[in-house]
């Protein structure tokens, strides 16, 4: 596309979702609404895209789908862009790392609103309406903000939809996951008192989810 060349919302809609296949308008308007992105706009009031918002949408939406930062720390990478800064290089994906309260140090805390969890993730609200039903999705204790997890579990959610996979099947997931919670409680317990507690638990958690992932390959090859 040229450079000079301005395209209307729905005409870059097409251009996006090759990448984005989830990328909606009311999406683009939400980013718009956020201050992420400011397009020109015609006599008109419509809104007119450049090629340089295009490409800020295109790492707007690669910082949520492959690292899923928060809103608050795309908008800061974009200043530092804005100001000719080059923005860190994110780490890799969340999913291998574990859940808020444990947090990577230097890691930022995800605070979602419930507005911003069902944007991001993609999820609808009925779908998260029914994960808060089985209590696999919730806020953060005290808060009406939605952690790393809770994005991470809306996610799962709505790509295994595509493979016929409901709530129902997450459930049987959760419930494996409180039995390997249970026995990392019980390795954790006799390592309390010491210094390093939070490190050990992390360790044995991490070890567990480790060998979880290695069994489920195994299982799959048979």
């Amino acid at each position: 596309m040229p450079g000079g060349q301005l395209r209307s919302i729905g005409a870059i809609l097409p251009i996006l979702k090759a990448e984005f296949p989830d990328i909606s308008i009311s999406k683009i308007r939400f980013l718009e609404s956020e201050g992420l992105v400011s397009p020109e706009r015609a006599p008109s009031g419509y809104r007119r895209y450049s090629h340089a918002d295009i490409e800020r949408l295109r790492y707007i939406l690669r910082m949520q789908k492959d690292h899923y930062l928060p809103l608050k720390v795309i908008r800061e990478h974009l200043e530092m862009m804005d100001r000719g800064i080059t923005p860190p290089t994110p780490g890799t994906p969340v999913v291998a790392e574990p859940a808020e309260p444990h947090e990577a140090a230097g890691r930022p805390a995800l605070k979602l609103g419930r507005r911003e969890l069902i944007q991001v993730s993609g999820l609808s609200e009925a779908t998260l309406v029914e994960l808060e039903r089985q209590l696999m999705v919730m806020p953060r204790r005290g808060t009406m903000y939605y952690g790393r997890e809770a994005l991470m579990i809306c996610v799962v959610a709505r790509k295994l939809q595509a493979y016929g996979m409901d709530v129902r099947h997450l459930r049987a997931i959760k419930q494996s996951a409180e039995r390997e919670a249970g026995m990392v409680e019980q390795a954790a317990t006799p390592l309390l008192h010491q210094p390093q507690a939070g490190k050990y638990v992390q360790d044995i958690t991490q070890l567990v989810v480790q060998a979880h992932a290695a069994f489920m390959y195994v299982l799959m090859q048979h």
